[in-house]
């Protein structure tokens, strides 16, 4: 089992905390982590585009001239694609994007980032984090104690209202509890910041 260092707010090591390698030092499998992503951005998708077809546009009702005799091309509707404000051959039709995954290979790709980030030397346990009201400031410090001046990910072990709203408006960090982490958000994340509670936590749930 890896030990990693625990941090106050401030950035100061002040004690350390043993991963459990069921979780957090797997041998990393890349294609379920692929598939894992694909899966999630799939399924973030809304599918509600739609284009009408000249059935469903309006308009269209009488011949535009006869058949023969006028020397242009034969036409039978003003809302033919081939017309303006005609409607659209072949186009888009609301559909459902998902893509399913069963869970355990779910649970292998979790298993497979939490210890990339592990390795990579990214995941930074905090002792405690907490803010006394909404203090954006407060945690613009502790992302800088720890050089998280980009994309991070910060994992709570439960809802803490002041926290969350605190990070709101901190351009590339994302809040979430440690029920809700996934694949995609910890790959996308170059930091990964999560309380003690919510790593000891995750190893009673997944491990």
């Amino acid at each position: 089992m890896a030990n990693v260092a625990v941090f106050n707010m401030q950035g100061k090591e002040i004690g350390k905390i043993e991963l459990n390698d069921a979780v957090f030092g797997v041998e990393v499998n890349e294609n379920l982590v692929h598939q894992a992503v694909v899966a999630q951005l799939a399924n973030m998708r809304q599918g509600t585009q739609k284009a009408k077809t000249r059935s469903e546009v309006s308009g269209g009702g009488a011949k535009p001239w006869r058949q023969k005799g006028t020397g242009r091309a034969r036409q039978g509707s003003t809302r033919a694609p081939q017309w303006t404000h005609g409607g659209i051959a072949l186009g888009p039709k609301p559909r459902d994007y998902r893509i399913a995954m069963n869970k355990k290979t779910k649970r292998v790709a979790l298993y497979s980032a939490l210890s990339a980030k592990v390795a990579e030397g990214n995941l930074i346990v905090v002792d405690d984090i907490k803010c006394e009201g909404y203090k954006t400031k407060t945690m613009v410090a502790m992302l800088k104690a720890f050089g998280a001046d980009r994309k991070s990910l910060i994992v709570l072990p439960e809802k803490d209202t002041f926290v969350v709203k605190s990070c709101a408006n901190i351009p590339g960090v994302k809040t979430c509890l440690f029920n809700t982490i996934n694949v995609y958000d910890i790959l996308n994340a170059d930091k990964f910041i999560v309380s003690k509670a919510a790593v000891e936590k995750l190893q009673e749930v997944y491990a």
